[in-house]
């Protein structure tokens, strides 16, 4: 599989007045490569959607925990205030 960047409309920088999609789907694209990724947002809040081999006999707890490794300090910093995660197996998103 290859990596699938969709990316959406980003409303502000990383200045303090919150996050680009951009920045999340390159970092998740680092922590997850061969991943098919969607990000939507409006500046701190944002909706996640990671494909995966690397969740294949994970749990959701797990596989979430994954995904917040990659974006934990921009959590930490307040730069990204929520994040909804949707974290699946290639099977999975298939069906």
């Amino acid at each position: 599989m290859r990596t699938i960047l969709r990316l959406s409309n980003a409303v502000a920088g990383n200045s303090g007045m919150g996050m680009q999609v951009e920045h999340i789907e390159q970092r998740l694209s680092e922590h997850f490569p061969n991943s098919e990724l969607a990000v939507n947002g409006d500046g701190s809040h944002f909706d996640v959607r990671v494909v995966s081999e690397i969740f294949s006999g994970l749990r959701a707890v797990k596989r979430q925990q994954l995904v917040y490794a990659a974006v934990n300090e921009w959590i930490r910093d307040g730069s990204l205030h929520a994040i909804n995660i949707k974290a699946l197996t290639p099977d999975e998103a298939q069906s």
